[in-house]
């Protein structure tokens, strides 16, 4: 027996997500929508979550995420997370 694979449609997928900002993530976002998506993204980063995180919530590339924080002047943390604790 072979597998079932779910059917790929676009209607199945649309209601499923139906408040999220974008469908396409090839899209170009521009205007008031870029602008909203950069406070949400800033926003959630300043809140700790990761860009790796952020970028699969919305449904965009790491690589673009990054470009929109680096636009809004956002202070990146050093790799591997927040430290907790001050190093001594």
């Amino acid at each position: 027996m072979t597998p079932e694979v779910p059917h790929r449609s676009g209607a199945a997928h649309a209601d499923a997500d139906s408040d999220a900002p974008r469908k396409d993530p090839n899209r170009q976002v521009r205007g008031d929508e870029r602008r909203e998506l950069t406070e949400r993204v800033t926003a959630a980063y300043r809140q700790g979550q990761s860009i790796r995180v952020i970028a699969s919530t919305i449904g965009r590339s790491y690589g673009f995420v990054h470009r929109l924080l680096a636009e809004a002047g956002v202070d990146f943390r050093t790799r591997g997370g927040a430290r907790r604790s001050a190093r001594k």
